[in-house]
């Protein structure tokens, strides 16, 4: 019997050899159509990169070698990128519950603006952690949406600002929603990891997924089957930040109103809710149109 996927016929002949070649040629291009390899079968070779994402692959190269100097952070073995992609989510993880704790601590059980300081620290350490890890998968392989890696860059900043905002009367006003919003996020957060983790494994194992895909703090379309549930708590988490940048510009006006840290956290928290909301609403729309135009074709 012949094997699948070979022909056999007096035009193309029906030795061991042909046989072979036309096995082969049949598993390339099955497997160029699902992961997007090229060239010989039993290269080990990764999938190939999406359009324009080569001019951003420099731009992170650039970002580490101004943060770490002339280092090579290319990792040489599969091995080596998963295991260095499973340590980045279990820092993502670790770090999340840690925030949910401390910022309960420090809106229920402390009032202090040194604990306060202390979280703002660590916010400013995570995320700026955050991005240099990034990077280096970046470099390495993962292929992650351009906002989901600036909008830590934004979130850098903002804590930096409420780390060096005075105690007053417009951060007292200001702290407790602050507080309530960190944990409300770190909580979705956990959500997101724990969900998006399952989904990817078994994505990868189906093989409609690469091995460096990482879970992000927001909606893809790959998490369309099975992770919508998650959208009104990220909708309603969007919404906050806008609330918050809007509370902001009020305090602002408020006559007694004497430091500029008030505005500077206003503006990256309305930056912060127009990039979420506009990119994960840019993801449903167009779920909704390619299963409406399916439906049509069918």
């Amino acid at each position: 019997m012949a094997p699948p996927g070979a022909r056999w016929g007096p035009d193309r002949g029906n030795t061991e050899g042909e046989c072979f070649l036309e096995v082969r040629v049949t598993l390339e291009r099955t497997a160029s159509r699902r992961w997007g390899w090229k060239g010989d079968i039993g290269d080990d070779r990764e999938p190939r990169r999406q359009p324009g994402l080569g001019h951003a692959c420099e731009a992170w190269r650039l970002y580490l070698s101004l943060v770490l100097g002339n280092v090579n952070v290319t990792l040489l073995s599969k091995q080596a990128k998963f295991a260095y992609k499973d340590e980045y989510e279990k820092f993502k993880l670790y770090l999340t519950i840690i925030l949910i704790l401390i910022s309960f601590t420090c809106r229920f059980l402390l009032n202090s603006r040194v604990t306060d300081a202390a979280f703002n620290f660590l916010l400013v350490w995570y995320y700026c952690t955050l991005t240099i890890r990034e990077s280096i998968l970046i470099n390495n392989g993962s292929r992650i949406k351009g906002w989901w890696v600036f909008h830590h860059y934004v979130s850098t900043f903002l804590s930096g600002v409420m780390l060096t905002w005075p105690d007053g009367l417009m951060y007292q006003k200001f702290r407790n929603q602050f507080l309530s919003f960190s944990m409300y996020q770190s909580f979705v957060q956990f959500l997101q990891y724990y969900y998006q983790s399952g989904c990817l494994y078994r994505l990868r194992a189906l093989g409609e997924r690469h091995t460096m895909d990482l879970t992000v703090e927001g909606f893809q379309s790959w998490m369309w089957r099975g992770l919508t549930f998650l959208l009104p708590f990220l909708f309603f988490g969007h919404f906050w930040q806008l609330f918050n940048a809007l509370t902001l510009f009020n305090l602002a006006r408020d006559p007694e109103c004497k430091e500029w840290q008030v505005l500077m956290c206003g503006f990256p928290f309305l930056l912060l809710f127009l990039g979420n909301f506009f990119t994960t609403l840019r993801v449903v729309h167009q779920k909704f149109h390619n299963q409406l135009h399916g439906s049509k074709k069918e």
